[in-house]
């Protein structure tokens, strides 16, 4: 599917991602092939900051966020840096931290270096970092912001590189950067971010409930204590696993809960009739003292990962908690 102004190609005199209006949302792909390249884009970009004195959000895997908290004071003083493996570890927490950055700083053009796929990431992750660039162009379409997303081309896997080309309006590659021919609009979700998800496992266990979110939670701290989570993290699922329930109850008439344990998470997956058509739905962060609406947020927040999948024929939600937290 051709995407706007599509074959049109450009050399850049400073290579990297530039508003397209002063009041627009900005939306990059910077697909890096060399470490020259990745430092090149992280100091053009830090430079464009800088001159703009602009508030600069700097998220990156851990590795790089360590090497770069010495390097982006002095080129751009009004960053700040977290890391990508504890903030983006869940993919669905990134657009409220931007949201929340952008907030903070009021009346102002805020810039955001970030970096969400790492070859490390699961099949499962990569497929809602797809998801949470194509929601981007939704939740920030009438922001003043920048974003500039960088990817290793070299070692991700291609379909990841393909959805990130599917999700940005712009890429830049090879030092041009091009309006990307398969960029698929504002709010347009590539298709696989929709298929079913892959079944549960066989050794499942599945409990079937109606009115009574106590047995859920039962049936959750069980298997927790079971997989070693910890008490926090513990309560963290037991809270999930209740927003999501409840809900259930109270739009669906109950629904079923399904739980099983790999080497590596515990999973817990929750089906039901209902439908969500809000596809930001847990994504932006409402104000504390706004009645409802602040559940699926919070699932987000303590979950190490959020799969959803909803239709006219019903929801399921999946929900990873790691075993160990690296």
């Amino acid at each position: 599917m051709a995407g706007p102004g599509a074959g049109h190609t450009q050399e850049l005199t400073d290579r990297h991602a530039r508003p397209a209006r002063a009041g627009g949302f900005s939306h990059t792909a910077l697909l890096y092939r060399s470490t020259e390249e990745y430092h090149s884009g992280l100091s053009e970009f830090a430079r464009q900051a800088a001159e703009a004195d602009a508030p600069l959000q700097v998220v990156l895997p851990r590795t790089s966020t360590l090497m770069a908290r010495g390097t982006f004071p002095m080129l751009a003083p009004r960053a700040q840096l977290a890391d990508m493996t504890d903030l983006g570890r869940n993919p669905a927490r990134l657009i409220p931290a931007g949201q929340a950055f952008a907030t903070e700083h009021p009346g102002e053009r805020s810039y955001y270096l970030w970096e969400p796929a790492w070859p490390r990431r699961s099949a499962a992750e990569q497929n809602e970092v797809v998801r949470h660039e194509g929601l981007c162009n939704l939740a920030f379409a009438d922001q003043a912001m920048t974003v500039l997303c960088l990817y290793d081309a070299a070692r991700l896997s291609p379909e990841l590189i393909n959805g990130a080309e599917l999700t940005h309006p712009a890429v830049i590659s090879a030092g041009q950067r091009h309006e990307s021919r398969s960029y698929l609009g504002p709010g347009s979700i590539p298709a696989g971010c929709e298929e079913p998800l892959p079944p549960s496992a066989p050794q499942a266990e599945t409990l079937t409930f109606t009115d009574q979110v106590s047995q859920v939670r039962e049936f959750c701290a069980r298997h927790a204590n079971a997989a070693g989570l910890g008490p926090n993290r513990t309560r963290d699922l037991i809270l999930a696993v209740s927003e999501i329930a409840a809900n259930a109850i109270s739009y669906a008439d109950g629904g079923l809960i399904r739980a099983w344990c790999t080497d590596l998470e515990l999973i817990c997956q929750l089906e039901d009739d209902g439908h969500i058509s809000e596809p930001l739905a847990g994504r932006l962060q409402r104000p504390p003292d706004a009645l409802g609406g602040h559940g699926l947020w919070l699932v987000n927040l303590v979950c190490d990962l959020v799969e959803r999948r909803s239709s006219g024929g019903g929801t399921v939600t999946r929900l990873h908690m790691r075993r160990r937290v690296f």
